[in-house]
């Protein structure tokens, strides 16, 4: 066990806390709320953000930025939407600071903005506000931009990575001259939200629609995906909303068709955020840290060397330094840690912390053998193999490892969805953890007696649902959806 790390059995909130702090992902801010991502845990988001990045690029999207500050007359104008994010604003209200008689610095009164400003909570009320200018004529459509940024929710109960006041994600917003086109922009997006979190996160998701009151504020309809943690919660992972009309109605945002008629636009959003870090954490971490997927590690393979001495550092990188120049040129990220100061113990733990798939540990027995130890860290198995062979196992190992982090994941999660007829048992399995699969008469009134009840909500409504012959899992009534409840981040 690594020092410092509390067992999960012994509180998986504190673990995971633990576990970002030890293996220096994010540290707390000096607001309350705020996070401070450290080089190692923004490098493990660069690698997730880039294959988002590169997929959205494929399928025709454009990167842009819109401003952080909103006017909060913008808000106004799509009353679902202000009622979602009335009480999580932070709002800008002078512009100067000033210093009094005793030196102290106080907000200049004079300096009173006209009107007050929004810190963005979101982006689509400044981006529908820019689109009316952008959009005269169906030839101006589609528009499919994506934005990376920052976004500020004044969140009451905060967790790093899960729930911040400020956090890093991208949204997208597209414009479209018809519904279907929306729709089919919408779930194209949410299945590149699953396939990358199926293969390049190792994270398995269930995907489905949201409930009217589970989805985003201002959406027609709102689709996500659900990862199962490893305390048996859910975690949304991402959402792709279909806007319909609502923003071109609120922001006046008409084009002339090709039969020279006028339209208001048809719209989607979509985004996921650095909450992914927390999932990953969760979905694959153990109590020895971290276990990072081989496509996301900032280091696919650290070599730890046994040496006494400058010298024999140096005659050992000189054995292995091929090897490594090999590995590089595959694209493979390698790290020869030659710190002095540490020994291989302590590399081995820091490193087993740090989630790093592979370890290559060489000394002069191994070279004298012509062989390396080759240390997994997703199943802690250690072995030998000839230097010879090093490239080609390393490079099979991290798909393999890949591979099996998925695998492990998805078994899993799928040992613990459960199916129940008894609402008795329904709020046992809750209590106990994991998700569950029940009929819903689809009213809002049993779905918040539930919650209610038990604090589980519906994660979605999955699109492979089959409520024939289902009754609701609290009324008894004729099922209307078949849902998945669970209790949520």
């Amino acid at each position: 066990m690594t020092k410092g790390i509390t067992p999960k059995s012994d509180g998986h909130s504190k673990w995971y806390t633990d576990v970002i702090t030890k293996a220096e992902l994010a540290d707390y801010g000096p607001v309350k709320g705020t996070m401070v991502i450290r080089p190692y845990g923004f490098a493990i988001w660069e690698l997730v953000k880039d294959e988002f990045d590169r997929q959205f690029k494929e399928t025709g999207h454009s990167n842009a930025y819109f401003p952080l500050f909103i006017p909060k007359s913008f808000l106004a104008k799509e009353a679902a939407h202000i009622e979602g994010f009335a009480k999580e604003c932070a709002i800008v209200t002078h512009s100067r600071l000033m210093t009094d008689s005793d030196n102290s610095i106080q907000v200049d009164p004079s300096s009173k903005l006209e009107e007050e400003i929004i810190v963005r909570p979101t982006s689509e009320t400044i981006i529908w506000h820019m689109y009316k200018k952008w959009i005269n004529s169906y030839r101006d459509l589609p528009i499919l931009i994506n934005q990376w940024a920052n976004v500020v929710r004044w969140e009451m109960r905060t967790r790093l990575f899960l729930r911040t006041s400020e956090f890093l994600w991208q949204e997208g917003h597209t414009a479209h001259a018809n519904k279907e086109e929306a729709i089919e922009e919408t779930l194209k997006i949410l299945d590149i939200y699953q396939s990358i979190s199926h293969k390049h996160l190792a994270m398995p998701v269930l995907t489905g629609r949201k409930t009217d009151s589970e989805k985003f504020a201002g959406a027609v309809d709102t689709y996500c995906i659900e990862a199962m943690m490893g305390d048996k919660r859910a975690l949304q992972a991402g959402t792709s909303h279909y806007l319909g009309q609502n923003f071109a109605k609120a922001f006046d945002v008409k084009f002339q068709t090709e039969n020279n008629t006028e339209e208001y636009v048809f719209a989607s959003s979509w985004g996921v955020s650095t909450r992914l870090i927390g999932a990953i954490i969760m979905v694959h971490g153990d109590d020895s840290g971290l276990r990072l997927p081989p496509s996301i590690a900032p280091t696919q393979v650290v070599v730890v060397p046994f040496f006494k001495n400058a010298d024999e550092l140096k005659d050992i990188q000189k054995y292995i330094d091929p090897y490594i120049n090999q590995l590089s040129d595959l694209g493979i990220r390698v790290l020869f840690d030659d710190r002095e100061k540490m020994s291989p113990g302590f590399k081995f733990n820091e490193w087993e912390l740090k989630g790093a798939p592979i370890r290559l540990e060489i000394g002069f027995k191994e070279i004298e053998n012509n062989q390396i130890t080759v240390f997994r860290r997703d199943t802690k198995d250690k072995d030998s193999i000839s230097s010879d062979s090093v490239v080609s196992h390393v490079s099979n190992l991290l798909l393999e490892i890949q591979d099996n982090l998925f695998n492990q994941a998805n078994e899993f999660m799928n040992s613990n969805i459960f199916k129940t007829n008894s609402y008795d048992e329904f709020k046992n399995i809750i209590n106990n953890g994991g998700f569950i699969r029940c009929g819903w008469d689809g009213t809002e009134e049993s779905e918040k007696k539930i919650k209610e009840d038990t604090k589980a909500t519906i994660r979605c409504i999955p699109f492979d649902e089959s409520p024939i012959n289902l009754t609701c899992i609290l009324t008894g009534n004729p099922a209307k959806h078949e849902v998945i409840f669970a209790k949520a981040y």
